[in-house]
């Protein structure tokens, strides 16, 4: 008999995770991932031969990063796992996962699948995003962590969530001009919290020491009115503190973010059925505790739970250990893993309620005001397709174009939601969510006609 073969895509922490598990009960996995170099979006890594050390580029989670990426080289290296880097996987068929990289497309056969897709950034509109010079909060560290670049001379940093904290302390180590943090999160949330947060004490303490280095850039609880622009890009930031003062701080780059958003279209696409988290405030897949979808599909990391680096560790190990199982293998003791999730769920509850996503800001968005920047839809117009259509999710992108764009969604779908909802008087659970389609990711067609056979 063969060894099954498992297809594992994504390389970050819950995939890294994943496959160790997997070789260590003797099995050969493939691994797909979007990077030139495993890590994922956290322990990004940047290209050969680059001079700044894991110390500089992930502060005190170095010793973790080494960690990881020290596994995974070792296992590429003694061939007991088959990487496949700077590829995507656009879908699904009969045939197995069809899968786009340099040498072309192909279908992988697998019998197996772990899907460790992560998170992107979630974004909510503010009138003046669509301009150049704006970016996400990840795109602002990955520009950090690749290639050492601080976007911009003159940066305002806006949103919520640990991730803002943690990119203006990052920006702030590298030499950039942080001229404002902005978020939305009032005070009162963020103390409140605190007991959850306080399930992992030490990150806990270490976010608060960093949110001390930002001293008087940083502003709780505003109100974020417009990103003013020219034809070069950003040139001020508009927004009111938590007193009602209005203020006004000029840059000429804005980095952006309320937390994170699972990366779950791969997932749809694999038969995940969706619930509407009222914490989170998206769709997340269905699984069981250990990210069993069904016997031969498990899901782990951030695209399943929104746990961070620590949670996707434990995610890829307990998936893993279900793929184990389900194939009849002797699967590793899961009880640690088990009871350490739990913990970290606690914790991520914590911040979920401390930064919550500002739907009320959403909500009251002038009808000018774009929100799908691949298209160009502004509020107005959806709010429109909303009356002629009706407020389905589904029905106002058929009728209005918002999520047909190149991100497919990711960027603009939950605001849409907030709006169809709050014009429509019901609330986004019901509003529903976008299908998912293939091809997950823009393809080039010639990538596509480059044909790298099946494997």
């Amino acid at each position: 008999m063969t060894d099954p073969r498992i297809l594992i895509v994504g390389a970050g922490p819950a995939g890294i995770r994943a496959a160790e598990t997997l070789v260590a009960a003797g099995l050969r996995p493939v691994v797909v991932d979007e990077g030139a170099r495993a890590g994922g979006q956290i322990y990004r890594r940047p290209p050969e031969g680059f001079t700044r050390p894991p110390e500089v580029l992930y502060g005190p989670e170095a010793p973790k990063a080494r960690a990881l990426h020290g596994v995974f080289d070792r296992l590429v290296a003694e061939g007991r796992v088959e990487h496949l880097p700077q590829s995507a996987v656009l879908g699904f068929s009969t045939a197995g996962a069809h899968v786009t990289g340099p040498q072309g497309s192909r279908v992988i056969a697998h019998d197996q699948l772990i899907l460790a897709t992560g998170a992107t950034d979630r974004l909510a509109p503010v009138p003046g995003w669509q301009a150049p010079g704006v970016y996400s909060l990840g795109a602002t560290q990955i520009a950090l962590k690749a290639q050492g670049v601080a976007l911009g001379q003159r940066v305002v940093l806006m949103g919520s969530g640990p991730l803002l904290t943690l990119v203006a302390y990052q920006m702030l180590g590298a030499g950039a001009v942080v001229e404002a943090v902005l978020d939305t999160a009032p005070l009162s949330a963020q103390i409140a919290a605190l007991p959850a947060m306080f399930a992992r004490p030490a990150l806990a303490l270490r976010g608060l020491s960093m949110r001390a280095r930002l001293g008087r850039r940083y502003h709780a609880g505003v109100t974020l009115h417009e990103i003013e622009t020219d034809v070069r890009g950003p040139v001020a930031v508009r927004w009111s503190s938590a007193s009602g003062r209005g203020k006004r701080s000029l840059c000429d780059t804005v980095g952006m973010g309320w937390h994170l958003r699972a990366e779950t279209q791969l997932a749809g696409l694999a038969g995940a059925e969706f619930d509407h988290s009222e914490i989170w405030a998206q769709w997340l897949p269905r699984t069981d505790r250990l990210g069993r979808l069904r016997p031969g599909v498990y899901l782990a990391g951030d695209g399943l739970r929104i746990l961070g680096a620590d949670g996707a560790e434990v995610a890829g190990r307990l998936a893993a250990a279900a793929c184990l199982a389900d194939m009849g293998r002797p699967a590793p003791e899961i009880a640690a893993d088990l009871a350490r999730l739990a913990r970290l769920e606690r914790f991520a509850q914590g911040l979920a309620r401390a930064f919550p996503w500002p739907a009320a800001m959403v909500r009251s968005l002038p009808d000018t005001a774009v929100v799908c920047r691949c298209e160009g839809v502004t509020a107005g117009t959806l709010r429109a397709t909303v009356d002629h259509g009706g407020a389905d999710a589904n029905r106002v992108k058929s009728l209005g174009r918002i999520g047909m764009g190149r991100c497919q969604g990711r960027f603009c779908q939950l605001a849409a939601a907030e709006l169809i909802a709050a014009h429509a008087g019901t609330d986004p659970a019901q509003v529903g969510r976008l299908r998912d389609q293939a091809p997950v990711r823009p393809v080039l067609a010639g990538a596509l006609a480059r044909s790298g056979g099946s494997g």
